[in-house]
């Protein structure tokens, strides 16, 4: 079986006042199916440019990217698209909620994109909410939800769609510290049941929650390990 996936000499140049800023610099890396993997580093190091690029929102300016066993590095932007919305869910630090819209509303609006009825958009969106203890939350507003239950209804958004990869960008970077541990032992159960995660932080405490940790450092990847630790 292939990795989930896997890039290959990646390299991100930008162009920026006649100059080229490079931000990855040749990234070797394999993630298999049910691996939990922190991405960490500094600021600056390319850690969100690699996950943009992991999530099809993104091309590699060289090297290639292997989502499965599918080459997604020279795709055109409908067919990313259409990979973004059936194999990838994205949870982002500031929700990225629908404010006018209920948790459920929220949690089925990717499906709009996919050829199904309105009730079983509905009915995969109240499962997702049920996934994440937020059912009984399904009509509420984003500002009627604390930030925790926020971040909850973000996940079961990523969720219902059922993808093969959950890619999470700073997801408790807005949280305090015990809503921290809440949403990080959601991720634990949701790795457990099978899940594919790969998270971006620059937090070591929460890197340390994840079963594998790989540091990036100027555009390279400066260690790759698992924690032993985990449980």
């Amino acid at each position: 079986m292939p990795p989930m996936l896997q890039v290959k000499s990646l390299h991100k140049r930008y162009a920026m006042m006649g100059e080229y800023l490079h931000v990855l610099r040749g990234i070797d890396m394999q993630i298999r199916e049910n691996e939990y993997v922190a991405i960490t580093g500094p600021s600056g190091s390319g850690k969100s440019t690699l996950m943009n690029i992991f999530g099809c929102l993104d091309r590699p300016t060289e090297g290639q990217y292997l989502l499965g066993d599918q080459d997604v590095s020279g795709m055109d932007e409908p067919t990313l698209a259409l990979v973004r919305n059936q194999r990838i869910g994205f949870i982002f630090q500031s929700f990225n909620l629908m404010p006018r819209e209920s948790a459920l509303n929220n949690v089925a609006h990717p499906l709009r994109y996919r050829a199904m009825s309105r009730g079983e958009r509905q009915r995969r969106a109240l499962a997702a909410l049920a996934r994440v203890g937020l059912a009984d939350r399904a009509t509420h507003l984003p500002n009627q939800l604390s930030g925790g239950q926020r971040q909850r209804v973000a996940i079961a958004r990523a969720l219902c769609g059922e993808p093969s990869l959950l890619l999470a960008d700073e997801p408790t970077g807005n949280l305090d510290s015990s809503t921290t541990a809440d949403i990080m032992n959601l991720f634990h159960s949701l790795w457990s049941e099978g899940s594919t995660i790969v998270m971006i932080t620059h937090e070591p405490e929460i890197a340390d929650r994840c079963r594998r940790v790989i540091r990036i450092e100027d555009g390279r990847i400066s260690s790759d390990r698992l924690n032993q630790s985990h449980d």
